[in-house]
């Protein structure tokens, strides 16, 4: 079986619970984790080392979460309480160095389906995003990666246009990949509206980013994560699974291999 689940941010007892109740088993299942991995739940350490020990089981992506934990291993950015125990680990290089070696995208085409933390921008088709997931993917694996994350961190703000340059370029990719929620007509991002689609956004010029009109068409169906207020979401086109654990919420997983798309959940309290 063929399970995708969720943000975790670091909730690993409703982890453990929502594998027990899908009856994972990492010998003969296969797992697919949206990113977010770590930050703000209480277990971001054991859920790192679970996932790390049965990466052989499991496919990730990186989110917005995991690349902020890189940052705090470089000392680009602050550590929080709840990643200084990844941090202070004897395996902080092992479990980071691992991490930065994960993709932005995730593509199976026999299964039909691909993976993203936040989604791929309407104005990518999967060639062009892919072609720019390869590239922060290199950079971010590189010995470089201090410099390159820094550098790109600092030019990540609540709104990015495709941009002309190949650095604006790579930047609109980063943050598709990690931050989009919604886009304005012209496909541009804007980062700082979480909440769930008004017709006040509407209004505004804002749409979710699966529903611009002009998106690229892209055959794989694309799982997605990063909107907790969003929640489960299905069309033809895309599924949402953050169900906002880490808020109280719940956390949800979904069959792959059973075209009978069904959520299993289970409560959160951390």
């Amino acid at each position: 079986m063929i399970w995708a689940i969720g943000d975790l941010q670091g909730c690993y007892k409703p982890f453990m619970k929502l594998l027990k109740k899908i009856d994972f088993d990492p010998d003969r299942d296969k797992l697919w984790l949206v990113g977010d991995l770590v930050n703000r739940g209480k277990g971001s350490l054991e859920v790192l080392e679970y996932v790390y020990e049965h990466q052989k089981s499991i496919q990730i992506v990186l989110g917005n979460h995991d690349i902020s934990l890189i940052a705090a291993y470089y000392g680009i950015k602050t550590a929080n309480p709840t990643i200084e125990p990844i941090l202070n680990s004897p395996r902080a290089k092992e479990l980071t160095d691992w991490l930065r070696n994960q993709p932005f995208l995730y593509v199976d085409n026999e299964l039909g389906y691909c993976m993203s933390h936040a989604g791929i921008s309407p104005l990518f088709d999967l060639k062009t995003a892919s072609k720019y997931a390869r590239s922060l993917e290199k950079k971010l694996a590189s010995d470089d990666a201090a410099r390159w994350l820094k550098d790109i961190l600092k030019k990540t703000t609540n709104y990015l246009n495709y941009g002309t340059t190949d650095k604006e370029k790579e930047t609109f990719a980063f943050s598709s990949f990690l931050h989009m929620r919604y886009c304005f007509d012209d496909g541009s991002i804007e980062t700082s509206e979480k909440g769930t689609p008004t017709q006040n956004l509407e209004n505004k010029g804002l749409k979710p980013w699966f529903l611009y009109p002009g998106r690229k068409s892209i055959e794989q169906k694309i799982i997605f994560g990063h909107w907790s207020a969003l929640g489960f979401y299905e069309d033809d086109n895309v599924l949402a699974i953050d169900t906002g654990c880490v808020w109280n919420g719940k956390l949800t997983a979904v069959r792959l291999d059973d075209r009978a798309i069904k959520p299993y959940a289970v409560e959160c309290n951390n």
